[in-house]
């Protein structure tokens, strides 16, 4: 959809749509909850634990970061990422709040 369009419809559903989207790929899945579970770490403990090339591991790790669910820091050379507790709260009311309103519906 062209971005023009995107913006035909109310925000609460744009920001929806960007987290869904981010979401929709096993691997972002998983780095999700390998920083859950660590609570920081870097580019390269990722590409340790999944089953994807670094350069593929930092494609995800970019979507990630486009949406806002984590933040990465510079450390020398490598980055240093963590989730973002405050965009993570936000897609959890826009998700909370969508099916709600799905629910209203059945």
């Amino acid at each position: 959809m062209s971005n023009a369009k995107y913006q035909l419809f109310p925000e609460e559903l744009q920001e929806a749509a960007s987290f869904f989207k981010a979401l929709s790929h096993p691997a972002r899945l998983a780095i999700l909850q390998y920083l859950a579970e660590t609570r920081v770490c870097m580019t390269g403990d990722i590409s340790r634990v999944l089953p994807l090339s670094r350069t593929t591991v930092n494609q995800h790790l970019e979507e990630l970061k486009r949406v806002g669910l984590i933040k990465g820091e510079t450390s020398g050379a490598r980055v240093k990422y963590c989730l973002d507790d405050v965009r993570l709260k936000r897609l959890k009311s826009s998700y909370s709040s969508f099916l709600a309103k799905l629910n209203e519906s059945s």
